[in-house]
């Protein structure tokens, strides 16, 4: 069985080996690898050109797990994602061709350029691990992860996602600019190859089981709970939104700071893994009032307000994740 110290040298050696591609970065790949182990899906979301799809790639390549890629498009259906029953001439019987969401690692690139229809068709598929095709139901092998990437500039010729779905990701995360040296890096590496199509996977499926397995072990202590409810009741009472973060909201928060814990090498929870982690897990989750016209930025003030009024706990005991 794996234990604690190697789930965290496994994971520095992913983080390394996707650093060969991705300069810097090194917090949006900590968030990527706690949305892994926690099996939560992830929203992408920042300017054109910052690097959302090769960090993508990127994980998906240090891992042994199928991966597939679907650029969404206005034009795409439900059947191009999730597949269809077609007619088999030769057989004179229908047979299912699956579409790419059978796979470990779906790259969902530019996922609000599709219809609300196309978007819906991976609400089962993320929640439930399954699909739906005329009837009959199949299920997703394990691990299934969607990493959906999109630009929140541009508002010509997208579908922004519903409330609805955007809870069923995990995390929201801000790849961001780089600064000037990690430009500067980026023109030297890429001037001469690119790097991407080197990258060797570091963990196969039966070991990133294992990882996964640890997550649920680590502690978070009754006080750390009663912390975590604290703000989401917060949310959900604040004057400026008319919705706070929903119940899964809560389980998502808690499961990844277990994983955070985890890829610190703890198997306790302590309050920074909740404080550090609220805004990719609750940020999205916040819908304001008609009226006040929040931006992601007033959003994130808001919440950071939120956080900061709800008092730590800070009983003995509590660094090592015991409860009273």
């Amino acid at each position: 069985m794996i234990t604690n110290q190697e789930a965290n040298d496994q994971a520095a050696a992913i983080a390394e080996r996707i650093a060969a591609a991705v300069v810097g970065k090194s917090d949006v790949v900590e968030h990527l690898l706690i949305a892994l182990l926690a099996s939560g899906h992830v929203i992408l979301e920042d300017a054109p050109g910052t690097g959302k799809t090769l960090l993508a790639k990127s994980m998906s390549k240090t891992l042994d797990c199928e991966f597939k890629r679907v650029q969404f498009t206005a034009d795409l259906l439900p059947s191009d994602i999730t597949g269809i029953n077609f007619y088999n001439q030769r057989s004179g019987r229908f047979e299912l061709r699956k579409g790419p969401v059978f796979t470990n690692i779906l790259l969902a690139d530019e996922l609000n350029r599709a219809t609300p229809r196309t978007q819906s068709s991976l609400l089962e598929c993320m929640e439930e691990r399954q699909v739906t095709i005329d009837g009959d139901t199949y299920p997703l092998e394990a691990p299934f992860l969607v990493i959906a990437t999109q630009n929140p500039i541009e508002n010509q010729g997208t579908f922004p996602l519903p409330e609805a779905q955007l809870d069923r990701f995990m995390m929201r995360i801000s790849v961001g600019y780089p600064t000037a040296e990690e430009e500067k890096e980026i023109l030297r590496r890429y001037s001469v190859r690119d790097p991407l199509p080197d990258l060797k996977p570091v963990v196969d499926k039966p070991r990133l089981f294992q990882l996964q397995s640890l997550v649920p072990k680590v502690r978070i202590g009754d006080e750390l709970l009663d912390y975590l409810l604290a703000i989401v009741a917060a949310t959900r009472r604040h004057e400026e939104l008319a919705s706070g973060a929903s119940p899964r909201g809560s389980l998502h928060w808690a499961k990844a700071a277990q994983a955070r814990a985890l890829l610190r090498g703890r198997d306790y929870v302590v309050p920074d893994d909740l404080k550090s982690l609220a805004g990719p897990v609750l940020e999205h989750r916040l819908v304001p009032r008609d009226g006040f016209g929040f931006g992601r930025e007033q959003t994130r003030r808001l919440l950071d307000d939120i956080v900061a009024s709800v008092p730590v706990p800070s009983e003995p005991g509590l660094e090592r994740g015991f409860s009273r």
